[in-house]
């Protein structure tokens, strides 16, 4: 799939303030499967500099400093990327396409296939890999995604140690889409999946903490996911320009046959070619769009708005 996205935020402060410090990030980071053909990002005022790099963990980021007096700020980016179907989704989808099977890791690895939960446990425990795509960055709690007796007591039932590791992942991600109350108004950015665990209500961001805590207080590598999801508008509805919005999923390290797997607790489904990568980290704090400093004490109001377009669609 060919997408066009448009990500608009606008920033307004009731008073100036002064030398703002700005993280953005908004270029999607490399990703297995996921080709970043064109991106452009456009800011108003004007930095007075901008610094591009390469951040912890799988993000780009853009530092930027604004000196002169600042009341609103608008920050567009633009990027079209061509997503494909993962291969191992792609198998699962296809009766005819076998999965790898128990016996290609010796052990029990369950209907779905790949490694057992014991074995990824061992094997990440094991690890040395610090790099952006090992796993042993995302094995231990992070600071919005701390360690919860509650929600590892809860999650015990789905990873019984013969378990395979993906039917474990999508057990648990099924769970939360069925027992957890999508709820724009329950939390906010800072609500930590503890408190949203109990109010079993939240959005995306919580869905998806929720599951890291989980996955990794029995021994399996979680990340946090930020990107973008292909809305459908209902049959006979035009799309709703600036309706679609940023989403969140959890991807779980399944070994390094397997790698990466993204699970969408808010959706219960994998994640697809219609799911838009553009970074990952330990929590949400690690991949924000937007965050930052200034000098002032005004009040701020943000509004975001966001386009996913398949290239040639209505």
């Amino acid at each position: 799939m060919l997408y066009d996205i448009r990500h608009v935020t606008t920033v307004r402060y009731a008073s100036p303030v002064r030398l703002a410090r700005f993280n953005l990030r908004l270029r999607p980071a490399p990703w297995p499967g996921q080709m970043l053909e064109s991106f452009r990002l456009t800011i108003d005022p004007v930095p007075w500099s901008i610094q591009d790099e390469a951040g912890p963990f799988v993000v780009n980021r853009s530092r930027l400093i604004i000196r002169q007096p600042l009341s609103r700020l608008r920050i567009e980016s633009r990027f079209r990327v061509d997503v494909s179907e993962p291969t191992l989704i792609a198998a699962m989808y296809a009766p005819d396409a076998p999965l790898p099977l128990a016996d290609d890791y010796g052990g029990e690895a369950g209907a779905m296939g790949g490694p057992t939960v014991a074995q990824v446990r061992t094997r990440a425990g094991a690890s040395r890999d610090l790099a952006a795509m090992g796993p042993a960055s995302y094995l231990y709690p992070s600071p919005m995604a701390p360690s919860s007796p509650a929600i590892a007591a809860w999650a015990a039932r789905f990873f019984p140690t013969q378990q395979g590791v993906l039917a474990a992942g999508s057990a648990l991600m099924r769970a939360i889409h069925e027992e957890f109350a999508y709820d724009g108004a329950a939390t906010t950015t800072e609500t930590l999946p503890e408190a949203a665990f109990h109010a079993r209500h939240g959005v995306c961001q919580d869905f998806a903490h929720v599951m890291i805590v989980a996955a990794r207080a029995h021994g399996i590598p979680a990340a946090y996911v930020s990107g973008y999801l292909r809305t459908i508008p209902p049959p006979g509805q035009p799309r709703l320009v600036g309706a679609d919005a940023t989403h969140a999923w959890a991807c779980l390290w399944c070994g390094d046959e397997l790698g990466w797997i993204g699970f969408d607790p808010t959706n219960d489904t994998l994640a697809r070619s219609d799911h838009i990568f553009t970074a990952m980290g330990r929590d949400y704090a690690d991949v924000a769009p937007l965050d930052g400093v200034f000098h002032g004490g005004a009040g701020q109001t943000m509004t975001v708005s966001v386009d996913v377009a398949p290239v040639g669609a209505a």
